[in-house]
């Protein structure tokens, strides 16, 4: 059985270095039944770097997200949480160090939105990082703008709004690295950029993030490094106008993509190519 490290560690874990790596995949493979959905991925989490997981669907991007959380064991490799192994540290010892936004954000009793955020602190109870509770959860809040409806059951909420709630929560637990699933899938547009404002944010602050995105264009504008999964398999590895080509991404979605820069900008921009239809003749 893994001995697992208990009392001596420290109740406040130590902030990682910019550019440290806070969480490590090395030769990491997963299976869900009889079927490979990870196999020999190598990755690194850095701080102070979003770091975007991209590729269609079935790609294997949440197993690999649940493989560095620690929620989903690998069959084969070892993710290491600063230089130890994962599997070495408590459930709370964890939680003090990694924040998990998963895709599904059900609750089953009536808590307020407000509630929700302030469950973000759970791993800090009994800790001297206790007294900072009320200012994480109001700043947390704010950032992902969900202050004015604190008071609201959060089974009342939209879509949009639950999954900000959500996101303030993973904020509000103040980790050094934060993972994200999906967390602009059930937003309109301006809520998407003000998310990955506050991801980028987390970021300058110092977290490691690591973010699954389905929108390649959101990928290529915010994250410092994007991870292209196909078939479980890690295909590149880089700053986001290293991988985000052209040929690769026609390659790894099956279909035509264009990328180019913005006209005013200079921006790196992703979209599928789209044949339109030549006008009718009278």
């Amino acid at each position: 059985m893994t001995k697992r490290i208990g009392a001596a560690r420290r109740e406040i874990p130590a902030t990682p270095e910019p550019g440290s790596s806070t969480l490590v995949a090395r030769g990491v493979s997963a299976r869900r039944g009889d079927a490979t959905v990870l196999s020999d991925v190598h990755l690194d989490v850095v701080a102070g770097e979003i770091l975007a997981l991209v590729g269609p669907n079935g790609a294997g991007k949440s197993t690999l997200l649940s493989v560095l959380a620690g929620d989903t064991d690998p069959s084969a490799g070892s993710v290491l949480l600063g230089d130890e192994p994962l599997t070495r540290f408590r459930t709370v010892d964890v939680a003090r160090r990694r924040a998990v936004l998963p895709q599904q954000h059900g609750v089953g009793f009536a808590f307020s939105a407000g509630q929700i955020v302030r469950m973000g602190r759970a791993p800090w109870v009994g800790t001297s990082a206790a007294r900072y509770d009320d200012d994480r959860v109001a700043a947390a809040m704010s950032a992902c703008d969900v202050a004015d409806f604190s008071h609201r059951p959060f089974a009342s909420l939209s879509g949009g709004e639950q999954a900000r709630v959500a996101l303030a929560r993973v904020v509000a637990q103040d980790t050094a690295t934060i993972m994200l699933d999906e967390p602009t899938a059930a937003l309109d547009l301006g809520h998407q950029e003000s998310v990955m404002a506050v991801v980028r944010s987390l970021a300058a602050a110092g977290r490691a993030v690591v973010v699954v995105l389905h929108d390649l264009g959101l990928a290529a504008a915010y994250a410092d490094r994007v991870a292209i999964l196909d078939s479980g398999e890690l295909i590149a590895t880089g700053p986001p106008r290293e991988v985000l080509t052209a040929e690769r991404l026609a390659r790894v979605y099956r279909h035509p993509v264009d990328v180019f820069d913005h006209p005013d900008t200079g921006e790196q921009l992703v979209v599928p190519h789209r044949v339109r239809n030549p006008p009718a003749r009278n």
